[in-house]
């Protein structure tokens, strides 16, 4: 039986490291995307910065690992072998949880997740318990639980989200009307007693954070918290002194280096806070084991009051932790899609939109909107004048709008937002108050955003949008984190040996899974094939440009065509499923330069502005092409997927007949445009009516059949809508030939 614990502490402590690595991915976004946003310093120093926070933090971060042993429940009330299976139910519940959020590339809290899942985890097993004593009822689950530390937590995190978004929104409003959007002159007059401001309230964290984790806290601890204000005075005057003389030495913003400092406090504080979430189970697990060996007890009589004390630090183990934590940050690729949504919701400026917008996201957005005009009718016309003016932003060239390493935001926003964040989680800490610092940091950054008007009327409903998927996302964190704890708890209570090892097996399996969904998801992002955008400022230079598009999206026509209707003859809806994905891809990359036109317009030369006429009617048919395609892919698919009887053998044959004809006519049109031969347009333009008169005849065929011999309505329904729509796809592009053979000879 002793082996069968050392193995499950063996399991913990490699568990611990992959929970570190998925943790480290899911949280970077913490304290990494400030900087990486307002490119204000490299990102090789933003990561040596963030670097050295992680790994301090993570070394002086042992007064953090009460939670996981008796913060949320009693240890005494559970024997050594029920605390092993509540660690291990746990653990892979976490590393599951957290490795599908990143995944998907969405922000949750560690704190979150390792709280419900410890709370699902000890519910069930008490439950278990209270089961199989005749002398307990229902009610007594309570007592296995620290209600009043787990209830003080859950709202300490879930109050967190409205203070960090209101604070965040106020502060950075205020900086803005005090800055403005030209802040580099206000900088150089006001940057010193705002670097003051930012230095001392980063540094007041830093030094807390720092100190309460080592040995010689106590001897501090009196004087800091006792002679607060005198601290805060004297750093403020040192750290404004500090800032107007970086400025008139090195003649250069002092933003930077707030926003160096601030990036290694919130790293420092991450660490500190959430190692606990990553490895303070598996050194409970740890130090259980011990006490349950040295006791010479059976496992299943051995109480775990020894978790109610307080235990000496792991230096090694730490260190060790310190150090995976660091790799992670340097090699991890998801906690760079993690980043990237955060980034991309609070970006100022034009850029593609990753959420949808849905009907709550709707609401707010109208409702705001109204709410907003009443109160500006409140206020002065002269004092909205002078508002409007400090938030007016200068006139962006066309140029590095649609840069995409321009940055998301300016260094004002990003000051504002690792200070606000380092103070609040200062204050919380200070107050013993738990938090999410995924919750303050984003949430922060959202206030922010919306204070600069980032979310102005062209991207409000998607940027809420997304606001309210990564919210739902949290709850979803804590529903789920409860449920999948409690259900494994319970196959590991029936199961034991064989239940463990057959959850790590599909644990292993769900890892590698996620590995290769956002692989192939990264290398969706980075392909460079598809439609491009048009960058050329000549007429000659877009119809150019044009050709390579057209040439693609025929292509994909012919290849997309034959797989609907090899699929709906061998009945293959996975065949049918993918094309449908490729006519989605396809309309969506047409979507994306109709989204372009307007900056494609502004960026045109005088003379070349009868360019954009014939660049957007060219999407025009392009989009009628994809429409098409949809329709058809669409029905097919419907059609088996509903398992309705297959199409007739001569039905079948008839619509190869046209894929075979539509196929030499696509092939024809893609080595025209492949190889500029664009002289032989009007020849396949000629070809026109006899598709159609084909495609007319086999309509023909097929009333004379139903009339006679068609037993089957669905099967009707489809192949007309197939032979319907197959000439609309013909005539979206033949017009699209027509379009490119007049305006290229006119060139």
């Amino acid at each position: 039986m002793e082996n069968f614990y050392l193995l499950i502490l063996v399991a913990l402590a490699v568990l611990a490291v992959v929970d570190l690595v998925v943790g480290v991915s899911n949280d970077a976004v913490n304290f990494l995307n400030s900087a990486i946003g307002s490119k204000g310093i490299s990102f090789k120093s933003i990561m040596i910065v963030a670097s050295l926070g992680i790994f301090i933090g993570a070394v002086f971060s042992s007064g953090m690992m009460e939670v996981a042993r008796k913060g949320i429940f009693v240890p005494g009330e559970f024997y050594f072998d029920e605390i092993m299976i509540i660690f291990i139910a746990v653990m892979i519940t976490d590393i599951l949880l957290l490795d599908f959020f990143n995944t998907i590339g969405l922000p949750t809290s560690t704190t979150v997740s390792i709280v419900f899942e410890l709370l699902g985890a000890a519910v069930i097993m008490a439950l278990i318990k209270v089961s199989a004593n005749d002398t307990e009822s229902f009610t007594d689950v309570l007592k296995y639980i620290n209600t009043d530390k787990a209830l003080e937590i859950i709202s300490g995190i879930f109050l967190s989200v409205i203070v960090a978004f209101t604070v965040g929104a106020i502060v950075q409003w205020l900086s803005r009307l005090v800055f403005t959007f030209e802040y580099e002159k206000k900088v150089k007059n006001f940057g010193a007693i705002f670097g003051g401001i930012c230095l001392t309230a980063i540094g007041h964290f830093i030094i807390f954070k720092g100190l309460k984790g080592t040995p010689y806290y106590d001897d501090f601890k009196g004087f800091i918290t006792d002679q607060v204000y005198l601290i805060l005075g004297v750093g403020f005057v040192f750290w404004t002194l500090f800032s107007y003389l970086f400025q008139k030495i090195f003649n250069k913003s002092i933003l930077t280096v707030v926003i160096a400092v601030g990036t290694f406090g919130l790293a420092l504080a991450f660490s500190g806070n959430d190692l606990v979430n990553f490895i303070g189970v598996p050194m409970a697990g740890y130090h259980s084991y011990e006490a349950w060996i040295a006791s010479g007890q059976p496992a299943s009589s051995f109480s775990m009051n020894v978790l109610q004390e307080k235990v000496p630090a792991e230096p090694l183990l730490l260190f060790i932790a310190g150090g995976v934590m660091v790799l992670t940050l340097w090699f991890s690729k998801k906690a760079r899609s993690v980043a990237e949504t955060e980034i991309n919701l609070s970006r100022q400026g034009h850029g593609s939109e990753k959420f949808n917008p849905n009907i709550l996201s709707r609401s707010l957005v109208s409702g705001s909107t109204r709410l907003v005009s009443f109160l500006r009718a409140t206020v002065p016309v002269g004092t909205k004048q002078r508002i409007s003016k400090s938030f007016e932003k200068p006139e962006e060239d066309v140029a590095v709008a649609l840069d995409k390493d321009k940055p998301a935001f300016d260094l004002i926003r990003a000051s504002v937002n690792l200070t606000i964040a380092g103070v609040l989680i200062s204050i919380a800490t200070s107050y013993k108050l738990p938090l999410s610092t995924t919750y303050v940091t984003f949430m922060v950054a959202m206030g922010t955003s919306l204070a600069d008007r980032a979310w102005g009327r062209e991207s409000a409903v998607y940027r809420v949008a997304g606001v309210l998927n990564v919210i739902g996302g949290w709850f979803f964190t804590a529903f789920s984190a409860f449920v999948a704890a409690g259900v494994l708890t319970y196959i590991i209570f029936l199961g034991r040996g064989p239940a463990i090892a057959i959850l790590l097996i599909i644990a292993i399996g769900l890892l590698f899974r996620n590995y290769l969904v956002h692989k192939k998801n990264q290398s969706a992002k980075t392909d460079t094939s598809g439609l491009k955008k048009s960058e050329s400022k000549t007429v000659q230079g877009i119809i150019s440009e044009s050709a390579d598009n057209i040439s693609d999206v025929i292509r994909r026509t012919n290849k997309i065509y034959s797989d609907v209707i090899e699929g709906l003859a061998k009945q293959e809806k996975s065949k049918l499923k993918k094309s449908k994905k490729g006519v989605a891809k396809l309309d969506a990359e047409i979507e994306e330069l109709r989204d372009h036109i307007f900056f494609f317009i502004k960026s045109l030369d005088e003379k070349s502005v009868r360019g954009s006429s014939f660049y957007i009617t060219i999407l025009a048919y392009l989009t009628d092409v994809a429409q098409s395609l949809e329709f058809i892919s669409k029905k097919s698919y419907k059609h088996v997927n509903n398992n309705h009887k297959p199409l007739r053998y001569n039905q079948i044959n008839d619509l190869k007949e046209i894929d075979e004809v539509l196929k030499k006519l696509l092939e024809e049109i893609e080595e025209v445009f492949n190889e500029r031969k664009f002289d032989k347009i009007e020849n396949i333009i000629a070809h026109k009516e006899v598709v159609l008169a084909r495609l007319s005849e086999k309509q023909e065929k097929q009333i004379s059949r139903t009339r006679t011999e068609e037993s089957s309505p669905k099967n009707t329904t489809l192949y007309f809508n197939i032979l319907l729509e197959s000439k609309d796809l013909v005539n979206g592009i033949m017009n699209l030939l027509q379009e490119y053979n007049a305006s290229y000879k006119k060139v």
